[in-house]
């Protein structure tokens, strides 16, 4: 069976050659694309990271694209729904690193009240005046975390640990979080208007897409901080500008921006085209909002410990074997799962 693995970063080759020995076997660090695609035409199973776009016209160039397994929890870098027109399983890591992640999203929310970046910033001005980047306390502040799954429980139970109240908004409620921990449930505007700190953690989906938006982010509490580590299409970038420009924001800590492509080099080397209207408006927005003093980015790897990439790859492993194994099978592994079958 004809295997190939994109956007390697090469400490993994030898392990793959050793697990995969008697399969046809292609390790590039490149990210998938149309182009590179039509130079594996006959491959069966690809294995693609969030760098990769699968779409329509990366599915034509594999006609014999029989499963796609991805080395993350999200989904929205393929077209599942073109994946399952042509028969192609999509197979996902859903439950890798919610410490890991969990942990991320504490640094940044630290990063944020003790205004790091600024602090930095205020080191080059010939003259350091403190009070200039005071910053806060988070014992006794309110958090509200939207999403309560794997991850979202997580961050919710280390900011009880540092005596944080704690509000949460999710279509499926967590009873162990409010039984045992007292979290309270409420409804998405009463948690944006009473939090000092919200933080995202929903999958993106069209019912998720700019969640936070013009209409609503006017609702926020005043001098709140905002955190994203779930996706970039979570929140739409004009708001949040608008809302740092008012200053109603005190501070943004993003670990995905919608545009965040722009920062990468892996995607600049991948895609030979110019930006279409959208990708130019959407670069553009990203970058101003690096250029604020009291936002920090980081490049999409909330996820990125050796502890969960290893978590990663033992499920993708033991997923593409089941599939080399039982061909005709939906293949998964106790960490792996099936988000569309053929």
């Amino acid at each position: 069976m004809k295997i190939v693995f994109f956007e390697l970063e090469g400490w993994e080759e030898p392990r793959l050659r050793r697990e995969f020995v008697g399969q046809d076997l292609f390790l590039t660090r490149e990210a998938l694309t149309a182009e590179n695609a039509r130079g594996v035409r006959d491959v069966e199973v690809a294995s693609v990271f969030i760098g990769s776009r699968v779409d329509r016209a990366v599915l034509d160039e594999m006609p014999n694209l029989k499963a796609i397994v991805t080395r993350s929890a999200g989904v929205d870098h393929i077209d599942v729904e073109a994946c399952r027109e042509r028969g192609v399983s999509v197979y996902n890591v859903p439950d890798y690193g919610p410490d890991t992640i969990a942990e991320h999203t504490l640094m940044l929310i630290l990063m944020l009240a003790r205004r790091v970046k600024e602090l930095e910033l205020a080191l080059r001005k010939p003259e350091f005046k403190p009070v200039e980047v005071r910053g806060w306390e988070l014992r006794g502040k309110t958090i509200g975390v939207v999403g309560t799954g794997r991850i979202g429980s997580r961050v919710a139970k280390l900011a009880l640990a540092l005596g944080m109240r704690v509000l949460a908004y999710d279509v499926v409620r967590n009873e162990e979080l409010e039984r045992t921990h007292g979290v309270r449930y409420v409804d998405l505007d009463t948690l944006l208007s009473s939090s000092d700190v919200i933080t995202l953690h929903v999958p993106l989906t069209p019912q998720t897409r700019y969640l936070i938006n013009r209409g609503n982010i006017r609702k926020v509490k005043r001098g709140a901080l905002l955190v994203n580590t779930a996706r970039g299409e979570l929140v739409e970038v004009e708001a949040l500008i608008e809302a740092l420009d008012e200053g109603l924001l005190a501070g943004v800590a993003l670990d995905v921006v919608e545009g965040e492509w722009v920062f990468s080099d892996s995607w600049r080397r991948a895609v030979k085209r110019a930006l279409d209207q959208d990708q130019h408006r959407k670069a553009v927005l990203a970058l101003k909002l690096a250029s604020y003093p009291n936002v920090i980015l980081t490049p999409h790897v909330a996820y990125n410990t050796w502890e969960a990439v290893e978590r990663i790859w033992d499920a993708v492993i033991a997923t593409v074997k089941k599939i080399t194994e039982k061909p005709q099978a939906i293949a998964a592994s106790k960490n792996a799962a099936a988000v569309a079958s053929g």
